[in-house]
């Protein structure tokens, strides 16, 4: 199984040896650090923890500090395995793993919006732009709750809300291209999230 962190950094445009353009996103991914080993056996499931990135001490709680085995880590993060691979406390992972043309499944953290109406949120036309209107062009209309749902509103009714910051996953993105030297990952199309942000990325 692969699996590396990194952070989104920017979108750019790139050319294969046929000449063709591939729109990417660039990731600044690894190194991780093995910080734990789970198995069935003491865990009852095989997982491997790793962290990834760099922070203060002091902005580390003790238990937190215990987890990471002397490191100080931006991110702590667990990843599955089969039970197959073989992996110890202070093994490295790079994109050594990774190569041109691998399919792979990347999450991350989409934009945060903040509070958002019914028009930006979910896509209402909002009322009519006719005479007798009067502020209310982007207004929900009625929920019509009282009949049919006993004056309640009904679950999953779409209304006005906070908006983004939901965990966003693509699968199926292409590796354009990988570049050990400098940590860049090249994978072709739109990964969620603002620049910076943690990104996963799983083969």
């Amino acid at each position: 199984m692969k699996f590396i962190l990194g952070t989104k950094q920017n979108m750019t445009q790139i050319f294969d040896e046929a000449g063709l353009v591939h729109p990417v996103t660039v990731l600044l991914a690894g190194p991780l650090t093995v910080t734990a080993v789970k198995t069935v056996d003491k865990d009852g499931y095989n997982a491997v923890q790793v962290g990834y990135g760099a922070r203060a001490e002091k902005n580390i709680t003790k238990p937190v500090r215990g987890q990471m085995k002397g490191g100080n880590y931006a991110y702590l993060r667990e990843f599955l395995t089969d039970g197959t691979t073989t992996f110890a406390i202070g093994d490295k992972i790079d994109l050594s793993t990774f190569a041109n043309g691998d399919k792979v499944t990347v999450s991350s953290t989409s934009k945060g919006k903040g509070f958002q109406g019914v028009v930006k949120r979910h896509g209402f036309h909002g009322g009519p732009r006719s005479h007798g209107q009067k502020h209310s062009e982007r207004e929900p209309g009625s929920i019509g709750g009282a009949g049919r749902d006993g004056g309640r509103v009904a679950k999953g009714k779409r209304m006005a809300g906070r908006m983004g910051s939901d965990r966003i996953t693509n699968k199926g993105l292409t590796i354009v291209k990988v570049n050990p030297e400098t940590g860049e990952i090249f994978v072709r199309g739109a990964v969620a999230g603002r620049k910076g942000s943690l990104v996963e990325v799983r083969g």
